[in-house]
């Protein structure tokens, strides 16, 4: 069987945006979560985690790990699986499509990239860099184009102006290039239902927020493309790592429905 190449997974991982079914994606931060993640039943792509990635190596969120530790990580990843994968380039490292351009090299063929809210002109050329570079390299780069209009709202700010905000932002994303969006912070059906609408259905993506978000099955029914869960998966890993912890400290044994996935 031929290996696919790296337009071959860009095309498959573009194609997964559009079709009926939700795209879920649990994020990854190792080779060997990703080995599980892509060993699971269902699941068709990766998306690497930044902020779980950069907690690996003892960094904080935020651009603080060095971009070639960054890049190491994610092409370990690449290598150990066959699924697309989708990496979380933060803001661009300063220099957006230099990044992309980077990343495609190590076979990436999508990416995250946030807006960080900065003046919207300068929002659509890093968005346009990003696009540019997956063309030069002939590679249908799938861009999930991400505004923090939601996240980084303002307390005095009305939900209404936040949420034309997104919008006004996601829409000259779409314009710019992007095949998605993505709103983290928006968990609230109306909202989300409002936003679907506005930027057009498969053209959404929205983050699994514990305790807070709708269900994978009902999103879908609102139009979104996709749902990952960003470091949250990390978390509910190192939850299960300290609560067993505990209870091994505390008298008891390790849990019995542990498996050997590694």
């Amino acid at each position: 069987m031929m290996t696919p190449t790296t337009a071959d997974q860009a095309r498959r991982l573009l194609d997964l945006h559009t079709q009926p079914d939700i795209l879920v994606l649990p994020n990854v931060w190792d080779v060997v979560s990703a080995q599980v993640i892509a060993a699971t039943p269902g699941v068709q792509a990766l998306a690497t985690a930044s902020h779980s990635i950069a907690s690996t190596f003892g960094y904080p969120d935020g651009e603080r790990i060095p971009l070639d530790l960054h890049l190491d990580m994610v092409r370990r990843i690449v290598q150990a699986v066959s699924l697309p994968v989708s990496m979380d380039m933060e803001a661009g490292y300063g220099n957006p499509g230099e990044t992309a351009r980077r990343a495609i090299e190590i076979g990436v063929v999508g990416g995250n990239l946030e807006d960080g809210m900065r003046p919207l002109g300068e929002a659509v050329a890093a968005v346009q860099a990003v696009m540019e570079a997956g063309r030069a390299a002939g590679v249908d780069f799938v861009l999930n184009a991400r505004t923090d209009a939601v996240a980084h709202a303002r307390p005095d700010q009305s939900r209404s102006e936040v949420i034309r905000e997104a919008i006004t932002r996601g829409l000259a994303f779409l314009e710019a290039g992007a095949p998605v969006v993505f709103v983290p912070g928006l968990v609230a059906r109306g909202e989300i239902q409002e936003v679907s609408d506005a930027l057009g259905p498969q053209k959404l993506t929205l983050i699994s927020v514990p305790g807070a978000s709708l269900a994978a099955r009902e999103l879908q029914t609102l139009g979104v493309a996709r749902l990952s869960t960003g470091p949250f998966t990390q978390r509910v890993a190192l939850t299960a790592l300290q609560d067993a912890a505990a209870e091994l400290i505390a008298g008891g044994t390790l849990p019995a429905t542990t498996r050997p996935l590694n």
